[in-house]
């Protein structure tokens, strides 16, 4: 009988194992149900001894979804600008009121805003530089991963809208572009 109590032991530890893996396949779809519902696509988490990595595929449309917001938005700014007024009154009524020079380059995420690699580097852009569509303009950290936020077309920098090391909203304003 003692033979038999260990043994019954030993059947009911590995009950509760699968038991507390099934919570953690649980946690873990629910992560990446949350992940696809705010459109994140990378998140590294670390618990104790146990550290999770989960990136999804970028769809390809996310790659070209960037630059046609950044098309689309200099109507929101002058809208923005004289919001109780008509478009075409605006610019008669304040002379110089509307201010936007240039379309708005948006972050594609939720993060930290860096300007450069580290902060003794030089930044990656500044006021003036004419940019490549491979050129990268910034990091955005999330997750304590650094995001290296590339141009994706050509434009020119007209006014950095974000000081280093600010944190950042998904769809913010980072840069003035032309």
């Amino acid at each position: 009988m003692a033979k038999k109590r260990p043994d019954t032991s030993k059947k009911s530890s590995p009950s509760s194992k699968p038991a507390a893996a099934q919570d953690r396949l649980g946690q873990l779809e629910r992560l990446i149900e949350l992940m696809e519902a705010k459109d994140v696509v990378e998140v590294e988490l670390e618990e104790g001894a146990t550290r999770w990595r989960v990136r999804r595929k970028e769809p390809a449309a996310a790659v070209s979804y960037a630059a046609p917001a950044a098309m689309a938005l200099p109507a929101m700014p002058l809208a923005h600008a004289a919001p109780s007024a008509p478009a075409g009154s605006g610019p008669v009524a304040g002379g110089g009121a509307p201010e936007p020079k240039g379309e708005v380059y948006k972050s594609p995420m939720l993060g930290t805003f860096y300007r450069a690699a580290s902060p003794e580097a030089e930044p990656f852009c500044k006021v003036g530089d004419r940019c490549s569509a491979e050129k990268t303009l910034c990091i955005i950290e999330a997750m304590k991963v650094m995001n290296e936020i590339k141009a994706e077309r050509e434009f020119e920098i007209l006014e950095i809208l974000v000081k280093n090391g600010e944190p950042v909203e998904f769809g913010q304003p980072l840069f003035l572009i032309r």
